[in-house]
């Protein structure tokens, strides 16, 4: 090889790993793109009764199915990854956006989850604190439970929907989820175990 020649491809791979650490860093979305990603993720706050994972349905609906800027295998491994992890269920909003646009995307996706529901706790806590036997605040309380559970179950439904369809993975996948009801309703397992366990089966091919 030339002289020219090496000198050539020595600058094409600094260039390759500079392009790399800038899409790391600033992603591939343009400005407006991480705006309304940032405002996407500002209206599923406001939404988000029961944590931020129950909206995970709407999420994967706007990423995946409209935006197409992850795959539905892509945006279920995001979220598994993130609970997986130590630290708040919240983590997998930032997983997520990182995912669609690096550091950029996540910052958006995170400042965008947070802001209005951290905002709006904060100034709900202070009244409901003053006003705990208020029948309005006993009837939302009531109220919210159902909603809640039924949004979880959505959001369960949506990250297991994926093995259920692929017959290599399907009834591995039923035994699991049967397996994880009872010993939560029937034991005193911690919850980080049976994710452990579950990365592990997953790790082994048996799921």
């Amino acid at each position: 090889m030339s002289a020219g020649a090496q000198v050539g491809a020595q600058v094409g791979a600094q260039l390759g790993a500079h392009a790399g650490w800038s899409q790391m860093l600033v992603g591939t979305l343009s400005w407006p793109e991480l705006g309304a990603l940032m405002l996407h993720f500002l209206m599923r706050s406001l939404l988000s009764i029961g944590g931020a994972i129950t909206t995970a349905p709407d999420m994967h609906r706007y990423l995946v199915e409209e935006r197409h800027w992850l795959t539905d295998q892509s945006f279920t491994s995001s979220i598994a990854l993130a609970q997986a992890a130590p630290g708040p269920n919240i983590l997998f909003v930032a997983v997520l956006g990182f995912n669609v646009s690096g550091l950029l995307g996540a910052m958006a996706a995170m400042a965008g989850i947070l802001l209005p529901s951290t905002t709006l706790v904060v100034a709900a806590t202070r009244w409901a604190r003053n006003n705990r036997e208020h029948l309005g605040v006993r009837a939302f309380t009531v109220g919210m439970a159902p909603l809640t559970l039924g949004l979880m179950i959505a959001t369960g439904w949506l990250l297991a929907a994926p093995y259920l369809v692929d017959p290599s993975h399907r009834w591995a996948t039923l035994a699991m989820i049967v397996a994880t009801v009872v010993l939560t309703m029937r034991t005193k397992i911690g919850i980080v175990w049976l994710v452990l366990a579950g990365g592990v089966l997953g790790a082994l091919g048996v799921v």
